[in-house]
């Protein structure tokens, strides 16, 4: 039986939207709960703060470090880019992707700097990526000690499970819409089906970026954000699930969509091959005629089956037992 362990994750992402980096935080917590009862995991932000007063207001600095030490927690795990400025404890710090430095924004310059600062410090003591391809990337770009990084892939939530009913065949794009998703190579792929007679629409699902320009023409449908109870149905009844992404850190609504017996077709980017294996059919990101291609394959020949046998590869169960092992070598 290990040792009790108390360890203090950030829930700043669980105050935003959903997306990608909440349902980690949410799920990851979930499971190391369920796992490991006789453990301690708690969630810290100043977002959860009503007022914060004093030191409180230097989060990162000072607030955090005094919040921990309240908790009486033996480790931090930065879920979202970020550790404590000043070590008083181990840290290990999720880097999910260098989207943040592959395609610079104002929206992502807070990461830019302070990730590059903690990185350029050494602070975290150990890095965890959701992927080998993004953990290959970090050691590159940051120099960072081989030793001091580890890739724990992520998984589907259970309640995504298939759940078919009779509806009118569509292809389903589901995620953020912002350049990297690189949606304009799904406009000239439906383009090119529509000319060819095949007048399947794509549907998409999701919020859209401030500043992004959504992708036009008649066989494009836009859904908007959906319902977390909606998704398993929205998945399950499509023709295929598409990710055209440029870049990726993980892809986890590929593992989604796959846990509800869909077909997924993917750009064939280093994450993506790395996470749906020989399940997924693949095109290139820049070429519209290989997606026209494959997407018609996908209607004619599902792959049921090959989804959920990847799929079962992974599990939040899984990911906690190996992110565990981290947290107690960290504590010793």
């Amino acid at each position: 039986m290990p040792k009790p362990i108390r360890v203090a994750l950030d829930g700043t992402p669980m105050a935003g939207p959903l997306g990608g980096i909440r349902r980690f935080t949410d799920q990851l917590v979930l499971a190391l709960r369920e796992q490991f009862p006789e453990d301690q995991y708690v969630l810290v932000s100043d977002q959860f703060l009503p007022h914060p007063v004093g030191l409180e207001k230097r989060w990162w600095l000072y607030g955090l470090n005094r919040a921990l030490a309240k908790q009486g927690a033996q480790l931090f795990h930065g879920t979202d880019f970020a550790v404590p400025y000043l070590s008083r404890r181990p840290s290990v710090m999720t880097v999910h992707d260098l989207s943040p430095w592959r395609e610079p924004t104002r929206e992502n310059a807070r990461v830019r700097s302070r990730t590059s600062m903690l990185l350029a410090l050494r602070v975290p003591g150990m890095i965890h990526t959701p992927t080998e391809a993004i953990r290959e990337e970090v050691i590159d770009r940051f120099k960072w000690p081989k030793d001091r990084i580890v890739a724990i892939p992520l998984a589907a939530a259970t309640h995504f499970a298939p759940s078919e009913s009779e509806t009118e065949p569509y292809f389903l794009y589901l995620g953020t819409m912002e350049k990297r998703k690189n949606l304009g190579v799904l406009r000239e792929a439906i383009d090119l089906l529509w000319k060819q007679g095949c007048r399947v629409p794509l549907w998409l699902a999701g919020q859209v970026r401030e500043g992004y320009e959504m992708p036009s023409h008649e066989g494009i449908r836009y859904l908007g954000r959906q319902e977390e109870g909606a998704l398993p149905k929205l998945l399950s009844n499509a023709c295929a699930v598409l990710s055209p992404s440029t870049y990726e850190g993980f892809g986890l609504p590929i593992l989604e969509a796959m846990q509800c017996g869909a077909t997924v077709v993917v750009s064939n980017i280093a994450a993506h091959r790395e996470v749906a294996g020989r399940a997924a059919l693949f095109a290139s990101p820049y070429d519209a005629a290989q997606w026209a291609q494959q997407m018609l394959a996908a209607i004619e020949a599902r792959r049921r089956e090959l989804s959920l046998r990847q799929v079962a590869k992974y599990s939040w169960k899984e990911t906690a037992m190996c992110m565990r092992e981290v947290y107690q070598e960290m504590i010793g």
